[in-house]
C-alpha cells in the first residue's frame, strides 16, 4: 500500500508519543502493535503512516527538523532515539492556541500576519502531498481549530480532530466537509485505557447489570503542559462538555447536572507525563441497597492517545480512498469522546469493522 502522508498541528507531548511509538514499531517489526483495531486496516498498517509536514507556534520548534522539535522542551516524552527527519516544522498562527498559563513555557513565535501564513501553509500542504491533518492543538483553541479545519477544506485534506473543539460534531462544519467530500473524524480523542473510557465502561456496566447510578465524579491531575494550560478555567468549557457527554451517553436516563462532575482538576508538575484519575460512582442495587466504586487510574496520557490516533489516521485514509466526505460516524463514535453520533463502545466497534470492510451504509453521505 502507498504511504499515508500526514501533517500535524501541534508538535507537543501527544505528537511526540505518537511519533516515537511509530519509530519504536519500525525498529521492532517482530512486535505486534498494541492498538485498538487491526494490524491491517483495509490494507494499511501503522508503518504506512508517514508525517510529511508539521506546524507549531513555539520558537524552539519552528524551523527545526521534526525529530528535534518532537524532543524539544517543554515536551517530556523520551522513549526512543528518533532518526533524522527532513521535515522542517513550519510556523502556524497563534490565534487563541496559547493560554496565559503556558505562554512563558511555550514562548510563541509571532513573525508573520495570519493571512500571509495562510497562503504559505496552503502551499506547503500541497508541496508535501499532505493528505491528512492531525490536530493536537491545546484545549481551548477554538479559533485555531477552526482555522485548521478551514485549511483542510481549502486544500482537500482530511481532518483528524484530537481536541475538544467541536468540528465533526458541529452540524455546520460537518456539512462543509460533506459538501466538499472531505472526511473529518472527531472530536476529542479517547485514550486506550484513559479516564473517560474507563468511566464510560463502568457507567455502561451499571446499566447493563440493571443497577442505578445516582452520582459520579471524575477528577484528573497531571504534570505536563496540557494540565498547565487547563489551569485557565475559561478554556475548559468544551472539554468538560466532551467528557461529560461521553459518560452521559451510556445512561438510560440522563443524570441531573449537579449529580455528575467530570473535568480536569489540577496541575502537579512533578507528575510530568503521568496522569492520575480519580473516579467515584455511587448508586443503588436490588431493594435500593447502595453500592460505591472508588477507583484510581495511573497512566501515561500520551501513549493512551497515540494508540488511537493511528487508527483514526488509517480510517481517514480509507475514507479518502473511497471518496467519502463529512463526518466518518463509526470511526468518530469509537475513537472520539464527542462524535456526531454517540454509540456504546461495542456498537461503535462493530460499525467501524463494517466501515473497514466497506459495508457501512451511513458513511459518505
Amino acid at each position: 500500500m502507498a504511504k499515508i502522508k500526514c501533517g500535524v498541528v501541534g508538535v507537543g507531548n501527544c505528537f511526540s508519543g505518537l511519533y516515537q511509538g511509530l519509530q519504536y514499531y519500525k525498529e521492532h517489526p517482530e512486535k505486534e502493535v498494541i492498538g485498538l483495531m487491526h494490524q491491517d486496516m483495509a490494507g494499511y498498517k501503522t508503518r504506512d503512516i508517514e508525517f510529511v509536514s508539521a506546524f507549531d507556534v513555539a520558537k524552539n520548534k519552528v524551523g527545526r527538523p521534526l525529530n528535534e522539535a518532537a524532543m524539544a522542551k517543554p515536551n517530556m516524552v523520551d522513549w526512543i532515539k528518533l532518526e533524522d527527519s527532513s521535515v522542517i516544522v513550519q510556523e502556524s498562527p497563534v490565534l487563541d492556541g496559547v493560554g496565559r498559563y503556558v505562554e512563558e513555557t511555550i514562548n510563541p513565535i509571532r513573525n508573520e500576519p495570519t493571512e500571509e501564513l495562510k497562503e504559505k501553509i496552503k502551499s506547503h500542504i500541497k508541496e508535501t502531498g499532505t493528505e491528512i491533518i492531525v490536530s493536537y492543538l491545546p484545549v481551548g483553541s477554538q479559533k485555531a481549530a477552526e482555522f485548521w479545519a478551514q485549511m483542510c477544506l481549502e486544500t482537500g485534506v482530511a481532518f483528524v480532530n484530537c481536541m475538544p473543539v467541536f468540528i465533526a460534531s458541529n452540524p455546520e462544519w460537518e456539512k462543509k466537509f460533506r459538501e466538499k467530500k472531505i472526511p473529518v473524524i472527531g472530536d476529542d480523542i479517547k485514550g486506550q485505557i484513559g479516564a473517560t473510557i474507563v468511566h464510560r465502561v463502568l457507567t455502561k456496566l451499571t446499566q447493563d447489570r440493571g443497577a442505578e447510578l445516582d452520582k459520579t465524579y471524575q477528577l484528573n491531575v497531571g504534570g505536563n503542559t496540557d494540565f498547565q494550560n487547563m489551569l485557565e478555567r475559561s478554556r475548559l468549557e468544551s472539554k468538560k462538555i466532551s467528557k461529560t457527554e461521553s459518560v452521559q451517553s451510556q445512561l438510560k436516563n440522563r443524570m441531573d447536572d449537579d449529580m455528575i462532575h467530570i473535568g480536569p482538576s489540577d496541575h502537579v508538575p512533578f507528575l510530568h507525563n503521568t496522569k492520575i484519575c480519580f473516579i467515584y460512582m455511587e448508586g443503588r442495587q436490588w431493594a435500593d441497597v447502595p453500592y460505591k466504586i472508588d477507583l484510581k487510574l495511573d497512566v501515561d496520557d500520551k501513549a493512551n492517545s497515540a494508540g488511537i490516533v493511528v487508527d483514526a489516521v488509517r480510517a481517514a485514509k480509507i475514507a479518502l480512498d473511497r471518496g467519502y466526505g463529512g463526518a466518518i460516524e463509526s470511526a468518530s463514535a469509537y475513537l472520539m469522546k464527542h462524535p456526531p453520533m454517540q454509540m456504546s463502545d461495542p456498537e461503535a466497534k462493530a460499525a467501524l469493522e463494517y466501515f473497514i470492510m466497506g459495508k457501512e451504509q451511513k458513511i459518505g453521505k
